[in-house]
């Protein structure tokens, strides 16, 4: 339960942030919102910028990769808060950014941090990868003892 309530508020955040952005900010408009620095750009790539013109090649990439998660954790084979937490992550950013490649060809970034623009599916992504690297030191751990 707790991988569909971070996935599907992960969703939610991810989309209601960006559709608040394109809505009210003009494309390369910079602004400061609670001390934190955004200017609204779209990415027709992927991060950083890279690969332009293929949004909605990765926006097709996302959907297999949402589909191999939800075959993964049907094995079996990974359960327990922490990878549930890192795969809600994980697929609640893949499905944000998916729906901005597959309905718009781009994605909306506007969270300006060292390394470019980004925005909270992006974020939600890295804090899944950070889980998933907590979460394979611990399993290697306990197999080690």
């Amino acid at each position: 339960m707790l991988f569909y309530v971070i996935a599907i508020l992960v969703i939610v955040l991810d989309q209601l942030s960006k559709y608040l952005i394109r809505a009210h900010i003009d494309i390369n408009e910079a602004f400061t919102l609670w001390g934190i620095h955004l200017t609204h750009i779209e990415n027709s790539g992927m991060a950083g910028g890279l690969f332009q013109g293929n949004a909605r090649l990765f926006g097709i990439v996302a959907v297999l990769f949402v589909i191999g998660v939800l075959y993964f954790r049907r094995t079996g084979e990974m359960n327990g808060t922490l990878i549930d937490c890192s795969f809600g992550f994980l697929v609640g950013g893949a499905i944000g950014n998916g729906i901005d490649r597959l309905l718009f060809g781009q994605v909306t970034d506007f969270i300006i941090r060292s390394g470019g623009i980004l925005n909270l599916a992006d974020h939600a992504i890295e804090m899944g990868v950070f889980l998933l690297i907590i979460y394979g030191v611990v399993r290697w751990l306990k197999k080690k003892n």
